[in-house]
């Protein structure tokens, strides 16, 4: 599939234009959990879309802490 191919799906599902290259990486990723996309076609379209700049903001991403056994409160029988 080619990205004018997603931007024409995306059109048709969403009735309107995609306002970015991220906003169609949220697409694709929607699609591939949904099982609408095989990891083949997903891959080549994230690659795609990665060379056209998209990404996730900083916000998507959790932070964690490490794990610490010293100070968790585990106990252990």
């Amino acid at each position: 599939m080619l990205i004018e191919d997603l931007i024409h799906q995306f059109k048709l599902v969403k009735d309107k234009n995609p306002l970015d290259v991220n906003e169609l990486l949220d697409y694709i990723q929607k699609r591939y959990i949904d099982g609408d996309l095989c990891i083949i076609e997903y891959k080549k379209l994230f690659f795609e879309l990665d060379k056209r700049g998209a990404q996730k903001p900083e916000s998507f991403f959790v932070q964690a802490r490490p794990f610490s056994f010293e100070t968790s409160k585990l106990s252990i029988r």
